[in-house]
């Protein structure tokens, strides 16, 4: 008799321990179910819940370690060792998956890039594509997703291309027989003829042999920013070629046997119809491009549930009752805007996910 009462008092002792387990593994499994269902598809959703989901997790330990049959002492030692254990885990977060995390929440302050936009990290290049609380996803130029630690993006030099505008250029390099004048305006009508603003033209070198000019100009389109460099080197090429500008090794033309008056330029060949073809750019950064609208949308859509909050209180204020129905409309008109925002959002994260898979 005395065991079984002692098995059952040791039972009872237990059961507020298993109530906290029980309630904590319940109330992870709802919110992560939540956070899953209403989580929309912007920057900034998948790093919220992953750190609310940390946090819980956290506080749950906690309450368990409060709930179990044991001494206050004792008790007092666990959560003094959780302390140290969590003093040791972030001094040595350099080198750590905390180390990421805490990378992460820098990035977030600092604010210093969006999703959608170009970065150049190290040696990496691409366009944000996604953003969590461990790691940074780029697609590049051959449409690869290129992860990267979050502490890897804290620890080297980021570039972000503004997206308000980025120069780009091409060097080219000719013989001292061309005059500088004439290189310089076939080099800016070629940049006029690109789509470039406020272009310029550089000497960056005086060789032995031959002068090396830059032109560059400003792209305001910079989701175009492949397919507007090869069409500048284009331009360039055109442009020099249209007016008898030979683009040759001065070597070569110094040691060849032919008569002076000989250029080595190719015919002009007989203007076609340009076909519209789809840019590079969309084939390349889909996924990026998908993040980015993505992010737009629900920024719209949060912009929408701002005004909605702010005509309800002013319905609740006005005491002119043509103005409460007036408002009243337009509190409606806008939620039935949200709603099939709401429903073009979750339409398309579903089909981001389908692609993923």
């Amino acid at each position: 008799m005395d065991l079984l009462r002692d098995l059952v008092n040791g039972a009872l002792q237990l059961v507020p321990t298993a109530v906290a387990l029980a309630a904590m593994g319940i109330v992870l499994f709802l919110v992560h179910r939540l956070l899953e269902r209403t989580r929309m598809a912007a920057e900034g959703g998948r790093f919220r819940n992953q750190l609310i989901m940390v946090g819980l997790t956290f506080v749950g330990g906690l309450v368990v370690i409060l709930a179990l049959p044991i001494s206050d002492t004792l008790r007092g030692q666990l959560l003094s060792l959780i302390g140290i254990l969590a003093s040791a885990a972030i001094a040595l977060s350099s080198t750590t998956v905390l180390g990421n995390a805490l990378a992460g929440l820098m990035l977030r302050v600092m604010r210093n890039f969006r999703m959608g936009d170009f970065i150049r990290v190290g040696e990496h290049i691409g366009r944000v594509s996604e953003r969590g609380l461990f790691h940074t996803e780029i697609q590049n130029e051959f449409r690869e997703l290129i992860t990267l630690p979050n502490l890897y993006v804290v620890t080297h030099p980021v570039t972000t291309i503004r997206s308000s505008g980025t120069l780009i250029w091409t060097t080219v390099s000719l013989g001292y027989d061309v005059p500088r004048t004439r290189v310089e305006r076939l080099m800016l009508e070629a940049a006029e003829a690109c789509g470039l603003e406020e272009s310029f033209v550089h000497i960056e070198e005086l060789g032995d042999h031959s002068v090396t000019y830059r032109v560059a100009g400003l792209l305001k389109d910079v989701k175009q920013l492949i397919s507007s460099r090869s069409r500048l080197r284009e331009c360039v090429l055109d442009a020099l070629h249209r007016d008898g500008v030979e683009i040759v090794s001065p070597t070569f033309m110094n040691t060849r046997a032919f008569a002076p008056e000989d250029r080595f330029i190719p015919e002009p060949a007989e203007a076609e119809p340009e076909a519209e073809e789809p840019s590079p750019e969309d084939v390349v950064f889909d996924k990026a491009e998908e993040a980015e609208s993505q992010e737009a949308l629900q920024h719209e859509h949060d912009e929408l549930s701002e005004e909605i909050q702010s005509l309800k209180e002013r319905i609740k204020k006005s005491e002119d009752e043509t103005e409460k129905k007036r408002l009243e409309k337009q509190r409606e008109r806008l939620e039935a805007q949200r709603e099939r925002l709401a429903g073009v959002i979750e339409a398309a994260k579903s089909g981001s996910e389908e692609a993923q898979s």
